[in-house]
């Protein structure tokens, strides 16, 4: 079947007319046009009137999905309701919080060296949608929990549509596209879901990210992972009384995708060796903090001896690490000295903990204000 994708953009296009933002702004008028995609049988997407004979169309919780004569299956995944047309952070703010978030991934998507597996046939045993036009600046974990039951299959052509200035550049665009394994193709393409589909863009099994407080970093790792079908979310933060940290945790935890399983430990080493999905760890700030704790090191003696044992176990763990793992760490090095001797011990372990750690990683990036800085060797 061949798909003319005659526009990718939100309603008012890409720049939007009249917008005064900084991504509208670094772009000429009409860039890119509404969405409009041409299917085979003169039907158009979005619907815009009655169906050729032999074409059936349903509508459910994943948007519009039109089947032709031939048995081709293509998905509109439409924006969920009441979506900001205003730039967002990169994160899944909006994903509604499920039932329980402790559960463990239910299958293993990675097979022998790390290979991606995605269920052959959707969870209804319909086969996999052979294209999925899908807004994924709007919750781009829609995608990966397309993929966790089976809707968006290797076959599937996934294509970015109704762009905005959610997105501050075409290169941004590029950049979450090829994390994300989807196609933001330009307006006029023609494509051919016969074909096959593109390769995703091999992803650092390693990444180690560092930033301040609020600079953004956990964002950015969230949105490292955000069209994996299976995730686990490591949350290292010691658990007490105090309500603000709860809040903060709490936040976490309801803007982290539903279909993500949860661990809460200070146990990396050991989730790092027997892992069979990629991993979120955030972060390794509360880790160490969690970690002195346990040890009782904070005065120093036999507890720094036993933090020191600790942090050699994580990074040998690491290092031998067979999954896509994504950690998040303070940047401890840009700020005052700490007053006390516990508090420059603290800074210490962890500055050096970050840099053995960078040195076993992939990839290394600083996000500062929300940008991201790519640290190269």
């Amino acid at each position: 079947m061949k798909v003319l994708i005659s526009g990718t953009a939100a309603a008012p296009g890409w720049p939007a007319p009249g917008c005064g933002c900084a991504s509208c702004g670094r772009l000429t008028s009409g860039h890119r046009r509404p969405t409009e995609v041409a299917l085979t049988g003169s039907v158009r997407l979005p619907l815009t009137g009655p169906l050729p004979p032999g074409h059936r169309v349903s509508t459910g919780p994943d948007g519009l999905t039109l089947t032709t004569p031939g048995g081709e299956r293509v998905l509109y995944s439409t924006p969920a309701p009441a979506a900001s047309h205003a730039p967002q952070p990169p994160a899944a703010h909006d994903a509604p919080p499920p039932a329980s978030r402790d559960a463990p991934p239910s299958a293993d998507p990675y097979g022998e060296r790390g290979a991606r597996r995605v269920p052959a046939r959707a969870e209804d045993g319909r086969p996999a949608c052979d294209l999925v036009l899908i807004d994924v600046l709007d919750r781009p974990e829609r995608l990966g929990d397309l993929r966790r039951r089976g809707v968006v299959g290797e076959r599937t052509h996934v294509v970015a549509v109704d762009i905005d200035h959610r997105v501050p550049t075409e290169a941004e665009l590029a950049r979450r596209a090829a994390l994300w394994g989807v196609r933001a193709v330009p307006d006029g393409t023609v494509l051919d879901t016969g074909e096959p589909v593109p390769g995703r863009f091999p992803q650092p099994r390693r990444t180690l990210l560092l930033g301040g407080t609020r600079s953004g970093k956990s964002a950015e790792a969230e949105l490292r992972l955000a069209g994996e079908p299976e995730v686990l979310y490591v949350a290292t933060g010691p658990s007490g009384d105090d309500d603000e940290w709860t809040r903060r945790v709490q936040a976490h935890r309801d803007r982290r995708p539903a279909h993500w399983g949860t661990a809460e430990t200070t146990d990396l080493a050991g989730l790092l060796r027997t892992a069979e999905a990629p991993m979120l760890i955030d972060g390794l700030g509360t880790w160490v903090a969690a970690v002195f704790d346990e040890c009782d090191a904070w005065s120093g003696g036999d507890g720094r001896d036993a933090v020191t044992a600790r942090c050699d176990e994580l990074v040998a763990a690491w290092r031998q690490a067979h999954v896509q793992v994504v950690a998040v760490s303070d940047e401890v090095g840009l700020g005052v000295v700490p007053a006390t001797s516990s508090g420059r011990m603290f800074r210490d372990v962890l500055g050096r903990l970050n840099q053995r750690l960078a040195l076993e990683s992939e990839d290394v990036a600083l996000v500062v204000a929300g940008r991201l800085l790519p640290l190269p060797i």
